[in-house]
């Protein structure tokens, strides 16, 4: 049961399609994309895992997960972020469950404990920001470089955080995967499941999601089949309406 809806200059409020949760959104802000949907769906859960959301946004990801694990801690470091965030656990019930951290991850020994975490999830900034091309980003595309975060900031705090033989999961580019095995060994994590994530059938992947253990042993990498998100004719596949609860 949720909580009577304030919404102020500028908000939206969408459904969520799960447990009757709704998410506020700023229409000026970056909002939450399938990215973040697909990883949510990704992890193999278990009921008493404490999980940490890297870079929460609004808290879409955990809004998502809360019936499938113990605790989520949500670090955000745009201060109105946060704060809508905040006010989501809070419109749909899940103080308790879910708290929000103002902050900046890659100050990760300020807010968390080390090796205190289960599970780390991230939708992190995927692109680097080019010698000379600062400037030219602005508005919500920032979002999406690494003004804030880059790539081995995200799994150097999810290696501080996590237990040894903790999970890590993430989204990110396709062709950064080498880049993203190699942050990864650096930070004594082995990847264990990989799946590649494609636009059409017949279309190279632009997406991976992947799996790490801290302290995992080499080899036994799990190669998913790829995730392909729209038929010819643009619609989506049964894949991706069963992720969004459509059939």
């Amino acid at each position: 049961m949720t909580q009577e809806i304030f919404l102020r200059e500028g908000e939206r409020l969408d459904d969520l399609m799960l447990s009757g949760r709704k998410i506020i959104q700023h229409e000026r802000e970056f909002c939450f994309a399938m990215d973040s949907v697909l990883i949510a769906h990704f992890p193999n859960f278990k009921k008493n895992f404490r999980v940490l959301d890297l870079g929460t946004g609004t808290g879409v990801i955990p809004l998502l997960i809360a019936d499938e694990v113990q605790k989520i801690c949500a670090i955000e470091l745009n201060s109105q972020m946060a704060e809508i965030a905040l006010r989501n656990f809070e419109l749909n019930n899940l103080q308790e469950k879910i708290s929000v951290i103002e902050g900046d991850y890659r100050k990760h020994k300020d807010f968390f404990r080390a090796e205190s975490f289960d599970l780390v999830i991230a939708n992190p900034p995927y692109v680097p920001v080019k010698n000379g091309e600062a400037n030219k980003i602005t508005g919500v595309a920032r979002a999406r470089h690494e003004f804030t975060a880059t790539l081995e900031d995200v799994v150097k705090a999810a290696r501080f955080v996590l237990k040894f033989h903790g999970v890590f999961c993430m989204i990110h580019l396709a062709s950064r995967l080498c880049e993203i095995i190699d942050a990864l060994h650096k930070n004594q994590f082995e990847m264990k499941r990989l799946q590649m994530i494609q636009p059409k059938k017949n279309r190279d992947a632009n997406l991976i999601m992947l799996e790490a253990i801290v302290g995992g042993n080499k080899g036994n990498l799990k190669i998913l089949p790829p995730l392909v998100v729209h038929n010819d004719d643009n619609s989506y596949t049964d894949e991706i309406k069963k992720i969004y609860g459509l059939i």
